[in-house]
């Protein structure tokens, strides 16, 4: 179990999945470059940011909902908790919501800008938060789902054994990754042109060689075009 000064971004896990550098760049030394998709990204969950109940029927959306897991040491907001509402709830799998009847089934929802895709990375964030209110209500989450931006589609995500493994163990490693104090090395790959915080990780200067001098030459010279 985990103190509440220990407590790591649930969305860090995002993070870990998709590079271990990138991670350790933003949470040890808290580096961070908006490029188009991150500011898109951002403006677009301002949207859910809000801290808000509305209710639909047999349907109660919870916005800005804070998360904790003491268990694996996270914490965060999730962008939407959807309750459901059912009268043929598994046991275990329900809640009394106050000031309602019956039983409720929470299904985390998270927003992406783009269009519908499989990402990794986006179900174990999901995962995450899923397992925090898990330990928050004492129940199970069955599944929930990434809502992307640009398709407005969702796709759902089943919480899987996998699914769940996978995400216990990017929390270690992440917890593991601050303890160490040490920002892996870059592993070039196709997808880090995409990447906001290429210009500040430069894994064409570090990927090939090792070469102190080109290194240092690559980050003058960014240095200097941002300026």
């Amino acid at each position: 179990m985990y103190e509440e000064d220990e407590l790591l971004p649930v969305s860090a896990l995002q993070h870990m999945i998709f590079c271990e550098r990138r991670a350790a760049l933003i949470c040890l030394e808290g580096s961070w470059k908006d490029n188009v998709y991150t500011a898109e990204g951002s403006i677009f969950h301002e949207q859910t940011d809000v801290g808000e109940t509305e209710c639909r029927g047999g349907l109660r959306i919870a916005r800005g909902l804070w998360l904790r897991s003491l268990e694996l040491g996270l914490t965060g907001r999730a962008d939407i908790v959807e309750f459901q509402h059912t009268s043929k709830a598994t046991q275990g799998t329900a809640i009394p919501l106050s000031g309602s009847s019956g039983l409720w089934q929470p299904f985390p929802v998270e927003y992406k800008r783009g269009v519908l895709r499989d990402e990794k990375s986006f179900e174990v964030q999901l995962c995450g938060q899923a397992l925090c209110l898990e330990e928050m209500l004492g129940i199970k989450i069955l599944s929930g789902a990434l809502y992307y931006g640009k398709t407005r589609r969702r796709l759902k995500i089943s919480f899987t054994t996998e699914i769940r493994e996978l995400t216990r163990n990017t929390a270690l490693r992440l917890h593991k990754l601050i303890r160490d104090g040490i920002t892996p090395l870059v592993k070039p790959q196709a997808k880090c042109r995409s990447c906001s915080l290429h210009d500040l990780c430069l894994p064409s200067a570090m990927g090939k060689s090792r070469d102190v001098d080109g290194y240092l030459g690559h980050a003058i010279l960014s240095m200097e075009n941002n300026q």
